[in-house]
């Protein structure tokens, strides 16, 4: 076979893609459709910076997503052919098997693996992490920013000190803490764990039962059906059978978190926190000195009502666009950890080790390290434009 030209390697990526462009015509048709029904994300539909940030981030969740199924790679990302060591864009694989693709669209990598197939699979391991580690941010930082912004005094004090506190040590040695053998053997990633992951817990019963105490049935109900699924993810999430682990209490164990994963999502959940902490107890100082808190505060409702259920909805509007752009940091923030092989396996095809991999070579060789840097670029980017969108958008509300 001979080597493809720019522009057939330009053709057979878009037609690699052909799921994520059906699926993002069906989206933004529907969303068109409906856009006066769906409040402010119907709203970003007005906001050209924001229907192209908004773009840009599908783009690559449906390319994780699809990934993920084998769907678009064209080879495993972690197989290694023979021959196509660091080879350029387009090269034809030398004895390609039946039904193997035969070629190395976006070309080889220094250990011969396809750098397209990896862009791909990168997608998916961004997508599985940045946004469930934001969540989990935010479910501590509001449970903490709550109380606060609403009681003031020592309360106040000494978490503002705490959050100060961590975030006056520096990031990247916090990290490199953290997956040191030694800080590792101890289990302290494990206890982390223990303590941050509980937040979603506390954060949904307080809700619910805020909301409906006065009805024991209702209240029950709904506890029991978010609070029993929600622990079974906790219990198996910080529960390993793991040698040297600290934590094995749970026999149910449906899934594992590998070591490696663990320390990432936990040091990014730990620093996040700190600063949604602060923009909540901000939020929450100013929003309490509104007339309808006071109305709520006249009709006898509980403080936790009010801060979760009078509060928390009047300052959706700042959180939703600090969830977006803590997103694109978080996706900045496991690059690095990537770049410099902290706590993901050493084969992971994710865009940071992806990078740091190419980057050796970088004089010679552009193309093992270009396409996962623009794909980072491109989907930080995108959020970044989604939350100017979101943020032109909710201030006109």
């Amino acid at each position: 076979m001979e080597p493809l030209t720019t522009a057939q390697i330009a053709g057979r990526i878009l037609y690699q893609f052909i799921p994520v462009w059906i699926a993002l015509a069906v989206l933004f048709s529907a969303s068109f459709s409906f856009r006066r029904r769906l409040g402010l994300y119907g709203k970003l539909f007005d906001s050209p910076i924001g229907m192209i940030g908004f773009g840009l981030v599908m783009f690559w969740v449906f390319t994780g997503i699809f990934g993920a199924f084998d769907m678009i790679a064209t080879h495993d990302p972690l197989a290694q052919i023979s021959g196509m060591k660091n080879k350029v864009p387009g090269t034809p694989l030398p004895a390609p098997e039946a039904g193997e693709y035969g070629w190395y669209l976006l070309g080889g990598d220094n250990l011969a693996r396809d750098v397209f197939s990896r862009m791909v699979s990168g997608s998916w391991e961004v997508i599985k992490y940045a946004p469930l580690a934001t969540v989990v941010a935010f479910m501590v930082g509001i449970t903490l920013g709550l109380p606060a912004g609403y009681y003031g005094q020592r309360l106040d004090t000494t978490l503002s000190f705490v959050a100060n506190l961590i975030l006056a040590f520096p990031v990247i040695l916090l990290f490199y803490l953290l997956v040191t053998p030694e800080i590792v053997a101890t289990g302290l990633p494990q206890y982390m764990a223990l303590f941050l992951f509980a937040f979603p817990l506390v954060f949904f019963g307080v809700l619910i039962h805020s909301r409906f105490r006065s009805q024991p049935n209702k209240d029950y109900l709904w506890l029991a059906v978010v609070l029993i699924p929600l622990f079974l993810i906790y219990a198996a999430a910080i529960n390993s059978d793991a040698p040297g682990s600290k934590i094995r209490f749970w026999p149910l164990d449906p899934f594992d978190v590998p070591g490696g994963i663990l320390v990432v999502f936990v040091s990014v959940v730990f620093v996040n926190s700190p600063t949604v902490f602060r923009i909540v107890r901000g939020l929450t100082m100013d929003i309490k000195t509104r007339d309808y808190v006071a109305a709520a505060q006249t009709r006898g409702e509980g403080a936790w009502y009010i801060m979760l259920w009078e509060i928390l909805p009047n300052a959706r509007g700042p959180l939703i666009v600090d969830f977006c752009l803590r997103i694109g940091y978080t996706t900045i923030l496991l690059g690095t950890l990537g770049f410099f092989g902290l706590g993901l396996p050493p084969e992971s095809p994710d865009w940071g080790s992806t990078i740091n991999e190419g980057r050796k070579l970088l004089s010679i060789y552009l193309h093992p390290a270009l396409p996962p840097a623009i794909a980072l670029l491109s989907l930080v980017l995108g959020l970044n434009l989604l939350a100017d969108g979101l943020r032109e958008e909710s201030l006109r509300d």
